[in-house]
């Protein structure tokens, strides 16, 4: 069984989805499909079969969540340090096209949220920024094209 690694904040965030799906959205779902049902003919029971698809990706999510619980390897980055680039990393970048900065942590796979900052550890970028150190230049094949970036700094929070 491979391990997946995590932050322990990704580890918190995947158990608490687990926990509302299995302790409140499950029994919301089934209460709904109880409801539906009262209604008559399920053959035309719109609820009834919206209410059914939902419980099937409950389940679905839930198998899903306890399968990457179960695998999780925890890594505490409070116990790295270093200059390299690793797995828990916090890298501030700048693109050498535009001289934006941006701020980066490497986290798993299923934790990943541009957005919130976090890029995989298996993405183009994620890949690249392993091993290297603030100065360093790397290059990266994006969707919108080839691009360039410059490792500022390199920090475990």
């Amino acid at each position: 069984m491979e391990k997946i690694p995590m932050t322990p904040d990704g580890f918190a965030r995947l158990e608490e989805e687990l926990k509302y799906l299995k302790g409140t959205a499950r029994p919301d779902v089934v209460k709904a499909i109880g409801e539906a049902r009262e209604h008559g003919d399920l053959s035309e029971n719109a609820e009834y079969h919206a209410a059914r698809e939902r419980q099937s990706f409950i389940e679905g999510r839930i198998k899903e969540l306890e399968d990457l619980v179960s695998r999780a390897q925890i890594i505490d980055i409070s116990l790295i340090s270093g200059d390299q680039v690793r797995f828990g990393a916090r890298v501030l970048l700048s693109d050498e096209d535009t001289d934006e900065e941006k701020e980066y942590q490497i986290v798993g796979a299923h934790e990943a949220d541009i957005r919130g900052g976090r890029i995989s550890i298996v993405s183009p970028l994620g890949k690249a920024l392993i091993g290297k150190k603030a100065g360093d230049s790397v290059d990266v094949s994006t969707p919108g094209g080839r691009k360039s970036f410059e490792i500022i700094e390199v920090r475990y929070a």
